[in-house]
C-alpha cells in the first residue's frame, strides 16, 4: 500500500514545487515593479520594513543559536542601514539628515556587537530605535503627494 502512495506524493511534491516556483517568480516580479514605480518616500518605508524583518529574523536566529542565519540577517540589516545613510541628502536635509546618519551609524555598531557577542538584546535595542522612525516615514508617506516630505 505504501508503494502506491509514494508516487502520488512524489507527483504532488513536484506539482507543489512547480507552483511554489511560479508563485515565487510572480512575487519577485511584483516586488520589482513595486520598487521601480514607488515614490522615494515609499522606498524609504520599504527599506525600513526590510530592515525590521531582518532584525526580527536575526533576533530569532540568535535565540535559536543559528549562527549562519544570525550572521546573514545582521549583515543584511547593516547593508540596509548603509543604504539608508547613502540616501540622505545632507544639503537639503540639514540637521535632520546629520542626526539620522549618526543614528544609523550607532545602529550599525550595535549590530556588529550583537553579531560578535550573540546578543539578542542589542538587536532588540536597534528595533526599538528603528520602529518609530519607520512609523514616522510611513505616516509621512500617507499624506498627499504635495504635503509629503522627501528623503532628508
Amino acid at each position: 500500500m505504501k508503494a502506491l502512495r509514494l508516487p502520488i506524493l512524489s507527483v504532488r511534491r513536484r506539482a507543489n514545487a512547480f507552483v511554489s516556483t511560479e508563485f515565487r517568480s510572480a512575487i519577485g516580479a511584483y516586488r520589482k515593479q513595486a520598487v521601480e514605480t514607488a515614490r522615494p518616500i515609499d522606498l524609504v518605508v520599504m527599506l525600513y520594513d526590510g530592515l525590521l524583518q531582518s532584525l526580527r529574523a536575526a533576533k530569532g536566529a540568535i535565540e535559536e543559536r543559528d549562527l549562519d542565519r544570525q550572521n546573514s540577517e545582521l549583515l543584511r540589516a547593516q547593508r540596509i542601514l548603509s543604504e539608508l545613510t547613502a540616501g540622505l541628502d545632507m544639503e537639503k536635509g540639514g540637521e535632520i539628515s546629520k542626526n539620522l546618519a549618526s543614528l544609523y551609524h550607532y545602529c550599525i555598531q550595535r549590530l556588529i556587537q550583537a553579531n560578535i557577542e550573540d546578543d539578542a538584546a542589542r538587536v532588540e535595542e536597534v528595533v526599538r530605535v528603528i520602529e518609530p522612525l519607520r512609523d514616522a516615514w510611513a505616516e509621512a508617506a500617507q499624506k498627499p503627494q504635495e504635503d509629503a516630505i522627501g528623503t532628508p
